[in-house]
């Protein structure tokens, strides 16, 4: 039996979709405050010309700004693939509480893969994490995105 995917996932996707329309890899996050969605990005690190422009550094940039604060423990990141290392180390310093991914990336993944960054003795913060939320859905649009450009 299929459950219906939240809406932040949901959101999560669209986001993934439309870095994919704009030529980006696939990866889209949302970060809610309390519930309330106060930030969405998809990958641009080709289109705004920064290496660190992933969907994760893009939402907690946003919603810091927002809120008009750096840290963020009462805030929730969804993102559609497994954050990086960089964007592990930025939702640890950012005091994120919970993480849900979708897809699990063992290339370039950090938190259940590679160097598990959250389970580090010197990782300042550990987030709850959730992965497997849309697992389908987000490796889906990553196969195709790489499948059309072999």
């Amino acid at each position: 039996m299929a459950f219906p995917l939240p809406e932040p996932m949901r959101l999560a996707l669209n986001a993934a979709r439309a870095a994919a329309a704009a030529g980006e890899v696939p990866v889209g996050a949302v970060l809610l405050h309390r519930g309330r969605v106060v930030a969405t990005a998809g990958n641009a690190p080709r289109t705004l010309c920064d290496p660190t422009a992933h969907a994760e550094m893009r939402v907690i940039r946003a919603a810091a700004a927002e809120l008009g604060r750096e840290r963020l423990e009462d805030c929730d990141l969804w993102v559609t693939l497994e954050p990086c290392a960089m964007c592990a180390g930025a939702i640890a310093h950012a005091r994120i509480a919970r993480v849900y991914y979708a897809a699990s990336d063992p290339k370039g993944g950090a938190i259940e893969h590679g160097p598990r960054f959250f389970a580090q003795p010197t990782c300042h913060h550990r987030p709850e994490v959730y992965p497997g939320i849309g697992e389908r859905e987000g490796a889906a649009l990553l196969r195709a995105f790489f499948a059309g450009r072999r």
